[in-house]
């Protein structure tokens, strides 16, 4: 990749069975799928997040990730961008994965590795276990989120 042109990663976290809470799998595969993302931009199926995911935040100058909140206080469907820099930054009720990421987000600040992060959070209002579709909410808000993911690459550029 040439000097002058960030590398930008979109990582896509959750648990596809467990329907809402994958919402960023979900987006990590539609990315894969529609193959349109332009040069020095990868997307990766981050799954349910871990430590196995540090290697990606090294390498990379920007991570961009879209993962689901339980937030009561928006309606499911509702799209936040956020630039979190520490791990309480991250919003109070990330999904069933929170842990890793935020342990992930504090290694990378102790090694002084911390990539430019954007999280794109979507809201849900429960986790469904055993379900591989998202809700009707959620599933209405992936073409203005991948509009808005489009648009953040295109201001990084």
């Amino acid at each position: 990749m040439p000097a002058n042109e960030p590398s930008i990663l979109v990582m896509g976290i959750g648990n596809y069975l467990m329907g809402d809470e994958g919402v960023g799998v979900h987006l990590a595969q539609l990315l894969e799928k529609e193959n349109l993302l332009p040069k020095g931009v990868d997307v990766l199926d981050g799954g349910t997040g871990g430590f196995h995911l540090l290697g990606y935040f090294e390498k990379y100058d920007v991570v961009i990730l879209i993962d689901a909140t339980l937030d009561n206080d928006y309606e499911p469907g509702t799209i936040r961008l956020l630039k979190p820099f520490f791990s309480s930054d991250f919003p109070r009720a990330l999904s069933t994965h929170d842990i890793g990421l935020k342990d992930v987000v504090e290694t990378l600040i102790l090694l002084n590795q911390m990539p430019e992060i954007y999280l794109f959070a979507v809201c849900i209002n429960s986790v469904q276990h055993q379900r591989t579709t998202l809700s009707a909410a959620v599933e209405k808000a992936i073409p203005d989120l991948v509009r808005q993911i489009y648009g953040l690459i295109a201001t990084l550029k």
